[in-house]
């Protein structure tokens, strides 16, 4: 059976690279990921995160809508507690003028970030309560059918860019089954709930105007590498880079270091985070996805491509593609 692959790119800010490389390496992963055949790329918000760059979302999907030709571009996902619906109505409208379908619009309803951030932001703690109304008339804007009086997205209106509802719990779930919108899952960081939230969503899915049965992406991490050894090396890379950006304080870790902090409970911490990784060779990753497949009753499946260098995620992405192409024929 063939399974629709994306890719969800984190921007990460490799040890001693810019902001600058970061985009530069999006702008590759995309154009190497078009080329071999997979479906999206998706970025996600991120705010006061010093090794992500993707805060500015729309803008870096713009960028990269420049560099790429077919491949469909999306946030998985914009926050929306963080904005005003009206404005994300413009900016994906613009994205959808600039990139005529071409363009995804994921949303989430955590602030994806601290108090702190918060404030800096200048959006109230509350204003994820608001998230079902907020969706609502931030679809209203897109097709053209404003729920506030004498107010439209331009650009934006009647652009019918299509949302998709992310989530990690069975409040998303039941959200996008309500409303009659696709479904993706967080199972890349946040596995918990993953198999009862998908089987919530299947059995109370509601048809709309923009899709007629239920549609569930699933987060996965994948680490492939040409031999067992590589792919093992770049997981424990990868453990390092989560339990320092988790728990390092800002600091910057040896290897050494890092090492230590994963030993003493950072590691548990960062295992179960990635409870669903697909590592070691294509035939490897190949029999991994097509398992978790099932186990989550994903119609798609949305790769984060783990690796400490750009190198690693480029060739990741390619093993990955040929590998299932190669089940699929």
């Amino acid at each position: 059976m063939h399974i629709p692959l994306s890719i969800l790119d984190l921007a990460p800010i490799p040890r001693g690279q810019t902001v600058s490389d970061s985009i530069a390496a999006s702008v590759a992963l995309a154009q190497r990921a078009e080329l071999h055949g997979y479906r999206r790329v998706w970025y996600a918000e991120h705010h006061n995160m010093p090794h992500i760059a993707s805060s500015a979302t729309s803008v870096l999907i713009a960028h990269v809508g420049a560099k790429t030709n077919e491949i469909r571009l999306g946030a998985g996902g914009i926050m929306l507690p963080n904005h005003a619906p009206l404005t994300i109505a413009e900016q994906f409208g613009t994205l959808e003028a600039m990139y005529p379908g071409r363009i995804d619009l994921g949303v989430g309803r955590a602030p994806g970030s601290d108090q702190n951030t918060m404030y800096a932001l200048r959006r109230d703690p509350a204003s994820s309560e608001s998230f079902p109304q907020d969706v609502l008339e931030l679809q209203a804007y897109l097709t053209g059918r404003t729920r506030v009086e004498g107010v439209d997205a331009v650009p934006g209106k009647g652009s019918n860019v299509p949302i998709y509802i992310l989530g990690s719990s069975m409040f998303g779930a039941s959200l996008a089954a309500a409303l009659g919108l696709p479904y993706a899952f967080a199972s890349h960081f946040a596995p918990q709930a993953l198999e009862a939230a998908v089987a919530a969503y299947r059995r109370d899915f509601r048809p709309s105007e923009q899709l007629d049965q239920p549609y569930v992406i699933a987060g996965v991490n994948v680490v492939a590498a040409d031999t067992t050894a590589a792919a093992e090396e770049a997981f424990r890379s990868v453990r390092r880079i989560l339990a320092t950006g988790l728990f390092g304080r800002g600091r910057t870790f040896t290897d050494e270091e890092a090492d230590v902090l994963l030993s003493q409970g950072a590691g548990q911490h960062v295992d179960s985070m990635l409870t669903y990784t697909a590592k070691g060779t294509p035939a490897d990753v190949r029999e991994y996805l097509e398992a978790f497949r099932k186990r989550s009753d994903a119609d798609e499946l949305i790769v984060a491509h783990q690796s400490p260098t750009t190198e690693g995620r480029l060739r990741s992405v390619e093993l990955t593609a040929q590998a299932m192409e190669s089940a699929a024929a």
